[in-house]
């Protein structure tokens, strides 16, 4: 008898401990938001703005490269060769313009009491300006040939990541051909989906905490990240099969996108991620105040 009663204590006792965590989970569901998404970070294709032979690669896969560094150089002989003639042609050009418009200079006003022949003042004239005019023409091909020269040389846009070195020294390459794939540092953000019922809960804006999967060894906790809403779609869409949510996958979800603020090198492209929004927050409770005026 003594034992039925104790047991009796005890199922009574687990079902008040089962009631007070379910009320306990059920609350802090009330005030704090779950999301889901991945990692997803900009990537360029890197490539030469001419054809040529590539000579160096400075950057091997996994390198931090920095704005306006020199990541890659072509063979540039050729390249050389015609900016160099170029050069030669706009002074020779140079030397014409000066030698016609100094005759036109000379010679046109011998043309008012016609000591010279107005025939001869207008062949002046029209000589004079196409000596200009291969001038220009010169001058302006020597620009492009400078430019073809530059363009040689590979630099790195933006502050990132080589992910992909996708040719080696000694390859002939086409104009934009890809060099290498590279992975900007910054902008990071989460992609996720929310469903109809919280949408109102969320804003541009508003302040969230991310958390990867990865334990930090400092902490002993999974390494969080502070992160605000940067996109809300405006259209609905079906929950796509690869986002990992409690909720059934047919379900009409709205797309979001969370921007990192405190971006390191732990965070990878397509990293699972957790998002915890607190409905609490003044940010979510100004939120709320405005959609009730």
């Amino acid at each position: 008898m003594k034992k039925k009663i104790l047991l009796l204590i005890i199922v009574i006792l687990a079902v008040i401990i089962c009631f007070f965590a379910f009320k306990k989970e059920n609350k802090e569901n009330e005030t704090e938001l779950t999301l889901y998404g991945n990692i997803e970070i900009r990537q360029i294709d890197l490539s030469f703005q001419v054809p040529g032979l590539v000579s160096k690669l400075l950057k091997e896969e996994g390198d931090a490269v920095k704005k306006g560094e020199l990541i890659a150089v072509m063979d540039e002989s050729d390249y050389d060769a015609n900016f160099k003639r170029a050069t030669a042609e706009v002074d020779r050009t140079l030397a014409v313009q000066k030698d016609a418009t100094d005759k036109y200079n000379r010679y046109a006003p011998l043309g008012v009491d016609d000591t010279v022949s107005k025939q001869e003042v207008e062949s002046l004239y029209n000589a004079q300006n196409k000596a200009n005019a291969d001038y220009k023409a010169a001058v302006a091909n020597k620009d492009y040939l400078s430019n073809q020269l530059k363009y040689t040389k590979l630099y790195a846009p933006e502050d990132g990541t080589i992910m992909v070195r996708i040719v080696e020294p000694g390859s002939n390459v086409q104009k934009g051909q890809p060099v290498y794939t590279m992975a900007k540092t910054n902008p990071v953000w989460v992609r996720a989906y929310i469903n109809e019922k919280e949408l109102g809960n969320i804003k541009y804006d508003q302040k969230v905490n991310v958390y990867t999967d990865t334990v930090n060894p400092q902490t002993g906790e999974k390494r969080e990240y502070k992160g605000q809403i940067g996109y809300i779609s405006p259209v609905a869409e079906f929950t796509p099969k690869t986002v990992q949510s409690t909720d059934i996958r047919t379900d009409l979800v709205y797309r979001i996108r969370v921007y990192i603020d405190d971006t390191d090198e732990f965070l990878r492209q397509g990293m699972p991620v957790t998002i915890k929004v607190d409905l609490t927050s003044e940010d979510n409770q100004d939120n709320n105040a405005d959609g009730n005026n």
